[in-house]
């Protein structure tokens, strides 16, 4: 016979118990914790009786018991159903967590605040927000036909695990995309397939992290992701100053091991790694047997002159892992990254993305190498390059202009973002106060560091709002910041 309950009832055997009031006990446990759902009916008293092989007026007592408690609601003509005891439920439930001491068995590393992700901020659709790439110009019909054709020439094979560093025509695909792109030298088997540029810092975090031992260098301020990904691991997290050529290699410590930089456009003040210290850097991890993390999250958005090499185009001892992703040239929420390794860590790093996640959805896997294949993804980044180059001039000329008494923009040729300081430090909280009324999704660059930054600053987004769109908030929010001096 057909279970009545999903779940298992442990009754006592006849004589040894109340039958009826353990039915409801545990009954009552299941609508609690949502075993059984508000609004779902229960089975008739026959068939429960049935079913459990005890006598139909146990369960009808049962029932009665759970319908005078209000977990249960009586229907004429009908079987009866499960209440809504949401607030019941989140009673009984485990407290929320506070700012105090919290639950002792968790590993400390996840207890700590800053590590925890902030809820989603309720912005409008067209503001300054920072990392999301503009859909409305995306060849959505391309996207659909290409998934259509991966769907049709489905096979046997498809269902099987694939390979952990990701399918083959994808990581040949990458490796031709790169190469084009940023002059990064390599072949297929040095790509491994991530899900999003976060779980390659993830790995390889837990492939070249020591806990307790390994130093990292990190950008301050910097990528927030990048530092939770290593201090994860266990590793020792040295802060690095950037100023307008990007990270200052002479203050890297002799014991640095790691370092973790984003020398094409630095996130988030915008600055480029200057070739003089491109090739110190370098230097400095050959000396030292160090190795180098290069994160080029948006370098295919391009608006100077010619690109300063990658570091993996200037590295000839294997010290650099290069990562990309395609949120910033494609969508976030396709959720594929990938990581060029050298090849003495190639199979290592294969090890760790197979025990950590076996694979990344072949599907997605199989349409994404076709659209880079077919040219695709070429096209797409010329055509919003030149979209995001009129909105990059547009939030320049109001940097430059309105807002110039306030604001000193920091030099920028590339990506989806662009930072200034606030000339007199004095102002910033009055400045910030007036910052998400103005430009919503504009960001202060202290929410990338670890420390207190002398120089105060904003990050503007221009991914996702109009070039004129842009001149209308930046006019508004100096027209805002003028009434400082008047008061």
């Amino acid at each position: 016979m057909e279970p009545v309950f999903q779940f298992p009832l442990a009754l006592p055997e006849r004589g040894q118990g109340n039958l009826a009031q353990e039915l409801h006990q545990q009954l009552r446990s299941a609508i609690l914790d949502g075993r059984l759902a508000a609004g779902s009916a229960l089975p008739a008293t026959r068939q429960a009786a049935a079913a459990l092989g005890i006598a139909r007026n146990t369960v009808v007592s049962a029932y009665d018991l759970l319908i005078a408690e209000g977990y249960v609601v009586p229907r004429q003509g009908a079987k009866a159903v499960v209440a809504d005891v949401a607030a019941r439920r989140d009673r009984r439930g485990p407290k929320p967590l506070s700012a105090g001491p919290e639950d002792t068995r968790l590993n400390p590393m996840w207890r700590t605040p800053f590590l925890r992700p902030e809820a989603p901020r309720q912005l409008p659709e067209r503001c300054f927000r920072l990392g999301i790439p503009d859909h409305r110009h995306f060849p959505h019909d391309i996207w659909r036909r290409l998934s259509a054709q991966s769907l049709r020439t489905w096979s046997k094979t498809r269902f099987s695990y694939p390979p952990s560093e990701g399918i083959a025509e994808l990581r040949e695909a990458i490796a031709q995309h790169v190469a084009f792109a940023r002059a990064v030298a390599c072949v297929a088997d040095d790509v491994i397939v991530t899900s999003g540029a976060q779980q390659a810092f993830d790995l390889l975090a837990r492939l070249l992290v020591t806990p307790g031992q390994t130093r990292v260098a990190v950008e301050e301020p910097g990528y927030p992701p990048v530092r939770a990904a290593f201090a994860a691991a266990g590793a020792r997290l040295a802060p690095m100053p950037v100023d307008e050529e990007g990270l200052c290699v002479d203050a890297l410590p002799d014991d640095v091991r790691v370092i973790s930089v984003t020398p094409s456009h630095q996130s988030p003040t915008g600055v480029a790694l200057s070739m003089r210290r491109r090739r110190a850097l370098l230097d400095f991890a050959r000396q030292r047997n160090a190795i180098v993390i290069e994160d080029d999250y948006d370098g295919e958005f391009r608006f100077g002159g010619r690109p300063l090499d990658a570091l993996q185009t200037l590295d000839r001892d294997g010290l650099v892992f290069y990562v990309g992703t395609f949120s910033k040239s494609l969508f976030p929420s396709l959720r594929k990254g990938f990581i060029v390794a050298p090849a003495w860590a190639r199979d290592a790093l294969i090890s760790v993305k197979h025990c950590a996640d076996s694979h990344s959805d072949t599907i997605t896997q199989s349409v994404l190498a076709a659209f880079i294949r077919d040219g695709h993804l070429a096209r797409h980044v010329r055509r919003m390059r030149a979209i995001y180059q009129e909105r990059r001039e547009a939030l320049m000329e109001g940097l430059r202009g309105p807002l110039a008494p306030w604001l000193q923009p920091i030099p920028c040729e590339a990506g989806l973002h662009m930072a200034a300081h606030i000339r007199d430090p004095e102002l910033a909280p009055a400045i910030f106060a007036r910052l998400q009324r103005h430009v919503p999704g504009a960001q202060s660059i202290a929410e990338y560091a670890m420390t207190t930054s002398e120089r105060p600053g904003i990050t503007f987004g221009y991914g996702v709002i109009d070039a004129d769109e842009i001149r209308i908030a930046l006019r508004r929010f100096a027209a805002s910041l003028a009434e400082l001096g008047a008061r």
